[in-house]
């Protein structure tokens, strides 16, 4: 049952040497084998490349030469960080095949810490969606309810923390798609500060947008992978020299007199009743530990979903170009008449419906017609989201308030209305434009057994903050043990 144990507990486990890395590694290899074909979670199993990294660590355990804290322990990558050798397909046709020369900053740091790789994990389709139903090899299945959506596009990601698969695993975030599935299968997930992790080698989405985090059964799991995975990258020109904190010594600082901050905006009439309910029940523990509450403001938060899917497509049409059958991309099948007719056959037959939906929609506000109405005038309303969470910042120390509108929703409920898809995002996105890190923690269950998650966003670079407070609840409460296997 060593699958059951957190990154924490498994580390700690592993320098007392009561387990060995390759014992470890068995039983969540063994549960992998009995969940994955029915959740699909990954979508490349690299088991054979796990079992000779975990005799690696054994043989750096027998020595004491530990890599890290994170030496020896399973972890998982969403598939749209490159693998050097190893298949990335960022969930999309048009990419099957593909097998980088190179890894992404953020999985070769992990590598040389010692990561014990067991997979490349499900999403959207170049992380274009919320449900990992755009996924064009198949839906990922919430371990709590099968016939639920395990959120996206880090859903496959969320899935494997929580299905036992592994003790962690790395997802992105855009507009929530690391917060929103970690709430929707009950584990903790961070989006950082935009520039915090390197992105270079990650399959971009929206540049100016897209984050790369942790995702774990605990916060204290979150912070000893913050401190492999952060920090500048002369690849990643905006990563910012600012020095990485020993987040796990951070982890216990008092919280009498902390100001949370209580957005009038994110407590709608839209939100469901008992999510409402369970989110002001873990306010009243934070009162209980000294905090204290204030409502607050966040005006421009209205208009975050609309800006985003103008700023974030246009982005991503730009990102995609690259896609073209002939840099990179399948061959499209069949003869082709010029290269107008090349592009036009890969994209059509490489590319699946949501992002052909996204880059039309990019392409149409970036034209010369619509620039000034649309994506200029998104940039600017953006600035006044990011003001917004500034001046709530002078007043309060962190800002609290629910992940999603609900619990995670059976799997095609949204298939016929996309709009709806898209306002799930509403409580993540406008964090996201403000380029701010944000928390998500299991904070308790409704009437059906699924998780619901608490939201904690903090300023710039304030990941030790965030980190710390949701780790005080999770010494009080116990929503992040539960398991859903």
């Amino acid at each position: 049952m060593l699958e059951n144990l957190t990154l924490k507990e498994a580390s700690d486990g592993l320098r007392a040497k009561k387990i060995k890395p390759s014992e470890l590694l068995n039983d969540n290899l063994e549960r992998l084998k009995n969940v994955n074909t029915e959740l699909n979670i990954y979508l490349t199993e690299t088991a054979e490349i796990a079992k000779n990294q975990a005799s690696e660590a054994d043989l750096r355990q027998e020595k004491g030469n530990f890599l890290s804290l994170l030496d020896g322990i399973p972890g998982a990558l969403k598939d749209i960080v490159n693998t050097k050798g190893i298949r990335s397909t960022s969930a999309s046709k048009i990419l099957e095949n593909f097998i980088p020369p190179y890894n992404a900053t953020v999985a070769q740091k992990l590598f040389d810490a010692g990561l014990v790789l067991t997979g490349k994990t499900n999403t959207d389709e170049f992380a274009c969606g919320g449900t990992t139903e755009f996924s064009a090899f198949g839906v990922t299945k919430n371990p709590w309810d099968k016939e639920r959506v395990a959120g996206g596009s880090s859903g496959g990601s969320a899935a494997a923390v929580a299905s036992r698969t592994c003790q962690y695993a790395i997802g992105t975030d855009t507009g929530g798609s690391i917060r929103q599935p970690a709430s929707f299968c009950g584990i903790s997930g961070l989006k950082v500060t935009y520039g915090r992790v390197s992105r270079s080698g990650v399959t971009a989405m929206a540049s100016s947008l897209d984050t790369v985090g942790p995702m774990a059964r605990t916060v204290e799991d979150l912070a000893m992978v913050m401190e492999v995975i952060a920090g500048t990258d002369i690849n990643d020109s905006t990563t910012p020299k600012i020095d990485v904190p020993k987040y796990t010594e951070l982890l216990n600082q008092d919280l009498k007199g902390l100001k949370i901050g209580i957005p009038r905006e994110y407590f709608t009439e839209k939100l469901d009743d008992e999510n409402r309910q369970i989110i002001q029940n873990a306010l009243k523990e934070y009162e209980k530990m000294g905090a204290v509450l204030k409502e607050i403001n966040l005006p421009a938060t209205k208009y975050a979903v609309a800006i985003y899917y103008i700023i974030s497509p246009a982005e991503l049409s730009a990102n995609l170009a690259r896609f073209d059958g002939i840099r990179y991309g399948l061959k499209p099948e069949g003869n082709v008449d010029d290269i107008a007719d090349q592009y036009y056959k890969t994209r059509n037959q490489g590319f699946g419906p949501e992002v052909k939906r996204r880059i039309l929609t990019g392409n149409y506000v970036l034209s010369a017609g619509y620039f000034d109405a649309y994506y200029k005038k998104a940039l600017k309303i953006r600035t006044l989201i990011k003001q917004d969470f500034e001046n709530a910042f002078k007043d309060v120390d962190v800002i609290m308030c629910p992940v999603t509108l609900s619990s995670a929703y059976k799997i095609g409920a949204k298939n016929d209305d996309v709009l709806s898809m898209y306002l799930e995002d509403a409580f993540t996105i406008p964090a996201s434009m403000a380029g701010v890190p944000s928390l998500s923690i299991p904070c308790g269950f409704n009437s059906e057994n699924l998780p619901i998650g608490l939201q904690i966003i903090g300023p710039q670079f304030s990941e030790d903050k965030i980190l710390n407070i949701g780790h005080q609840f999770q010494l009080m409460t116990d929503w992040h043990k539960k398991s859903a296997i």
